[in-house]
């Protein structure tokens, strides 16, 4: 891969801001044990992508009431209070991503993200709005990292050359199908490795 970098795409839970179910649950179900039960085997991470697909959260609570009626509390709780389990933005990157925007760098998102969610997030982090070109939220496109379409979509509707794109993720797997898709790409693990890896790239940080 030759092409110099010239456009940053990121990922935004956990890249731009904290996202942790355990940040609520460690309230409501204090014993470790129960409450890594309840995360793996109930309101679970599969659980929860079906949202970020596209399935509406009020669907996806339906469907575990009927399940666990003894739980409606703890389920309803995952949709009702989120943004307990979202303390809030990481600061670091997005002071990176404030420097590339000052830079005039073409900035841009791709989440795995439940469109009603994706919403509220952004009335809540309101450079969530201001900062990207575009985003491509998985929800609206019925696609998740790491599908390459989901890359691809991004690509062919801003016009996009992926030499010139990095991609930032914290998941090795989305990482992985950005390369794939031909991007640079960095595994997202801290802002100041972070803001190491962009600068070897020649980006202005």
């Amino acid at each position: 891969m030759t092409a110099k970098a010239t456009t940053v795409v990121f990922d935004i839970g956990n890249v731009l801001i904290e996202w942790d179910p355990n940040h609520l649950y460690q309230h409501l179900l204090p014993d470790a044990a129960e409450r890594a039960h309840f995360l793996t085997e109930i309101c679970s991470y599969d659980w929860n992508l079906e949202q970020d697909r596209g399935r509406s959260w009020d669907e996806a609570v339906e469907l575990l009431v009927a399940e666990y009626p003894e739980k409606r509390d703890l389920i309803t709780a995952y949709r009702d209070r989120w943004h307990d389990m979202v303390p809030g933005e990481i600061a670091g990157t997005v002071a990176i991503l404030e420097e590339l925007k000052a830079a005039q760098t073409p900035l841009y998102a791709i989440t795995n993200f439940s469109s009603e969610k994706f919403t509220e997030a952004q009335t809540r982090f309101p450079f969530l709005k201001t900062s990207f070109r575009d985003i491509v939220v998985s929800a609206d496109e019925r696609l998740l990292k790491p599908d390459l379409r989901i890359y691809e979509v991004l690509l062919e509707r801003n016009g996009l050359d992926a030499g010139t794109c990095v991609f930032i993720d914290d998941s090795p797997k989305n990482v992985d199908a950005a390369r794939a898709a031909g991007m640079h790409a960095v595994h997202f693990q801290h802002p100041d490795k972070l803001r190491e890896e962009l600068k070897k790239l020649g980006l202005p940080v």
